[in-house]
């Protein structure tokens, strides 16, 4: 899944953060949706201009920033 297809980054749309192409639906909100434990019936009934792709380019996006991510353990 080539996410960058399918999400863009516009600092016009919620102030810059990433969201469905063509959507103003925050790739952090359909993820804490899933999280929620909604199904991807659940998420295409709620918001019909989303697809089972878009959601899968939301958590591929998602997994490459946590992939880049990088923590640092501090001494307490």
């Amino acid at each position: 899944m080539d996410w960058q297809d399918r999400i863009v980054v516009d600092p016009e749309i919620l102030t810059g953060k990433p969201v469905v192409k063509g959507t103003r639906l925050a790739v952090e909100f359909i993820v804490s949706l899933l999280a929620q434990g909604w199904s991807e019936n659940d998420i295409t009934q709620n918001y019909p201009g989303l697809n089972k792709e878009d959601i899968l380019a939301c958590l591929s996006y998602a997994s490459a920033v946590l992939r880049e991510e990088h923590i640092y353990p501090i001494a307490i």
